[in-house]
């Protein structure tokens, strides 16, 4: 999506996509314009004028024209990108990270692109802050399922203090930590259910210290049994 700004003159143009990236890329400039970006999904790395930073779906980062920059995405990330051509703005022309807001966090054809720009130029700036993997700790979580998941367990493999790492999961996935894996364990739970494993078996396996346990929890948080997931049609499985 693309929009004119028409308070300058010559014309603004704002250019508004969403970008998918994988791998390094090497580094490079754009001259003719600067360049705001940050991530619907997944996160990046990124060098720019020799400094090491990273964009993710709470942190956004300002790209100034002229500055040489790299960067370096794991499989699946989903940027969404404005390339602002032609502004002379005092905002446009130094490196800043920026919060990014939520209702900034939806595609081009849901907000003109010279209102998102406004909005991305208002966010308050962010301070250096360490990156979180959010896939990554997932895919780690999933494999211990059944083990204790302590918010300072999490935190360690981030290498942040219990405290940081609340507020940064917050920032990043909208939920807690604790409320994230919650969620976590009721889907494999209720995947092994409807495979037709007991309740016992489902506890077992997703961290749950009881059959009893897990049955409140899918009845308080999905309003379901047992029961109900057995008789939930599966897929047919792949030729």
């Amino acid at each position: 999506m693309t929009a004119h700004m028409n308070r300058a003159t010559p014309p603004v143009t704002v250019d508004c996509s969403i970008r998918h990236y994988c791998g390094e890329h090497a580094a490079h400039v754009h001259d003719g314009h600067a360049q705001l970006l940050y991530a619907l999904t997944g996160c990046m790395e990124l060098e720019v004028n020799g400094r090491s930073s990273f964009v993710d779906t709470a942190c956004g980062l300002l790209i100034p024209a002229g500055s040489r920059h790299g960067y370096l995405a794991p499989a699946g990330a989903q940027m969404l990108v404005l390339d602002v051509v032609g502004a002379q703005h005092h905002a446009l022309d130094k490196v800043r990270r920026f919060q990014v807001p939520a209702a900034a966090r939806c595609a081009p054809t849901q907000m003109g692109a010279d209102q998102r720009l406004q909005l991305l130029l208002q966010s308050p700036t962010l301070l250096p802050r360490r990156s979180v993997d959010v896939a990554a700790m997932e895919r780690h979580v999933r494999t211990s399922l059944h083990s204790d998941w302590p918010t300072a367990r999490m935190a360690a493999l981030a290498h942040l203090s219990s405290q940081h790492f609340h507020a940064r999961w917050q920032e990043l996935t909208g939920s807690t930590p604790q409320q994230w894996l919650r969620q976590i364990r009721l889907d494999e739970a209720e995947r092994l259910l409807a495979r037709g494993r007991s309740l016992q078996a489902c506890a077992s396996a997703c961290g749950y210290a009881s059959a009893s346990a897990l049955a409140y929890a899918l009845r308080r948080d999905r309003d379901t049994g047992a029961r109900q997931l057995r008789r939930t049609p599966q897929p047919a499985a792949s030729d």
